[in-house]
């Protein structure tokens, strides 16, 4: 279990008297109950706001006990009720106020969009994803079937196991054609799909323990870890690209 005070939650100050730690520290303090956290999974959070460390004169956060315990209560509230940020962070303004507020029963799974079902009602099914034939990626996307061979020859694209393309796969059909109204062809975007595909590489590094984790809703924590990682190295491809390029970031 976490072994920080329990005081109420901080946002990037300290009482006189407060220790302040480090990163690593807070790292090594949360991984006794949290063993998936890691410092990007820490710096996110920062990122999206739901916690404010302070700065050194050198840019180094520094956290103080309110922090650390701030942050083992955002980590509970993902891993035990799966939890979205915006609805998390609807907690935590509340619990500042003063507010009780109703948690869902540990150990259910959520729809992360539409948020948690009634506690009295039986767990919904998980949707069936959908797939589309060819003919309908080729409507859907606006192209030619010979700019979809193309693409698939050059292995932009592919049919998901068991058949069919999913709803990503018009995404990219999209883009492809896209940047090839910019003059760019199949043959130039290789090196993208081989970067993503790296990328991907890495970020199954990350979740691949968590997945073989005997605790079943560390398991399930590893898709939202996934899609969080992927979020993270998308901006940080964007961010790379536009500073390649000397462009201001938005």
């Amino acid at each position: 279990m976490l072994r920080t005070p329990t005081g109420g939650a901080g946002s990037g100050t300290a009482a006189a008297g407060d220790r302040l730690v480090s990163i690593g520290t807070v790292l090594n303090q949360l991984r006794d109950e949290f063993p998936e956290v890691t410092i990007s999974k820490i710096r996110f959070l920062e990122a999206e706001g739901l916690v404010e460390p302070r700065r050194t004169a050198s840019g180094y956060r520094k956290f103080s006990p309110q922090d650390v315990e701030r942050l083992a209560r955002i980590l509970r509230m993902q891993r035990d009720h799966y939890l979205p940020l915006r609805v998390i962070r609807e907690h935590l303004d509340a619990l500042e106020r003063g507010e009780p507020i109703k948690l869902p029963a540990p150990g259910r799974r959520r729809d992360l969009v539409e948020g948690a079902w009634d506690e009295d009602e039986a767990e919904p099914e998980a949707p069936t994803v959908a797939r589309l034939g060819r003919a309908e990626l080729i409507a859907a996307a606006d192209v030619t079937e010979a700019e979809l061979a193309a693409w698939e020859a050059y292995g932009l694209i592919s049919e998901a196991e068991g058949g069919g393309y999913d709803a990503e796969t018009v995404t990219v059909a999209r883009l492809v054609a896209d940047l090839g109204r910019f003059g760019l062809e199949p043959r130039h975007l290789r090196s993208v799909k081989a970067a993503a595909d790296r990328e991907a590489g890495l970020i199954e590094q990350v979740v691949a323990p968590l997945r073989r984790h005997r605790n079943p809703q560390t398991r399930a924590h590893a898709e939202a870890t996934a899609k969080e990682l992927a979020a993270q190295s998308v901006r940080l491809h964007a961010a790379l690209v536009q500073t390649a390029l000397g462009l201001r970031l938005p």
